[in-house]
């Protein structure tokens, strides 16, 4: 069973495409720089984009299993192509699909509900890498920021264990998994559990509104993102604290912890 991964060069990505790689599964990886993909040996590494399906049929040909972000391009635009996608999968004679699925629904879950092909929708919670967006604050000693509220942030390689499992086991078509870390962590804990992985203390200084508006205009964020950003750490979702079991459900194992990828990441702090 040939598995095509896009967005192979990714976050959640790269685990995927290891992990069924290490697991014995043929794996096809897309991306738009096949020569800087550096996969796994065994990967078959092809071109293509998800904002041009006319020219991916190469791309699905032989495919059974299929694992679909819903952006792309330059920008990182929600895709509308949806529906072309979905054809090809169904023509390739696709099986079983897993998406990442961002806050809104994309013309692939559209497409995908309309199809008769086992989907499976992955909704993580905060990627445990948002913390990487830290790093020069870290190497300065100090995390600050106005956002300190609990947030089940989730490791990316756990988003592609259960992608990967939906992808090669039965028992997982038209579910939506939302996918959490095993704790909800505020700004502050994260940044000890960040010193912790260095071997230095790194200390938490809560910003207040007009401290946090400016230093989001430094890094020459337009205004509307920037007041997105207020809201945000001020009103977060009331979900975005609650930790759900759904990596041990799905995997049979433990989610990862925040110390394990602060660990894993220690160099980019460094």
């Amino acid at each position: 069973m040939t598995i095509l991964v896009t967005g192979a060069t990714g976050t959640v990505g790269r685990h995927l495409v290891r992990q069924l790689a290490e697991a014995g599964h043929p794996v096809r990886a897309l991306t738009r720089n096949p020569a800087a993909a550096n996969m796994p040996p065994g990967v078959e590494v092809v071109a293509g984009d998800l904002t041009d399906p006319d020219a991916l049929a190469a791309a699905f040909t032989d495919v059974t299993g299929l694992h679909l972000i819903t952006f792309g391009g330059d920008a990182g635009e929600a895709l509308t192509t949806g529906p072309q996608l979905v054809a090809l999968a169904t023509k390739a004679g696709v099986r079983r699909v897993s998406v990442l699925s961002g806050w809104e629904e994309s013309s692939v879950e559209v497409a995908l509900r309309g199809a008769d092909i086992g989907w499976t929708l992955l909704a993580p919670k905060e990627f445990m890498s948002s913390a990487l967006e830290w790093a020069g604050m870290v190497r300065e000693g100090a995390i600050r920021v106005l956002a300190n509220w609990p947030s089940a942030v989730v490791h990316e390689a756990d988003i592609a264990a259960v992608a990967a499992t939906a992808l090669t086991e039965d028992g997982h078509a038209e579910q939506t998994y939302v996918i959490t870390g095993p704790h909800a962590l505020t700004s502050a804990e994260r940044t000890r559990l960040i010193g912790e992985a260095i071997g230095r203390e790194v200390t938490f200084d809560q910003l207040n509104e007009d401290q946090e508006r400016e230093r989001l205009q430094s890094y020459g964020y337009p205004d509307d993102y920037v007041e997105f950003g207020i809201q945000l750490a001020t009103n977060p979702p009331p979900q975005a604290g609650v930790v759900e079991p759904t990596v041990e459900q799905v995997t049979g194992r433990p989610a990862r912890t925040f110390a394990q990828w602060a660990a894993e990441h220690a160099d980019a702090f460094r």
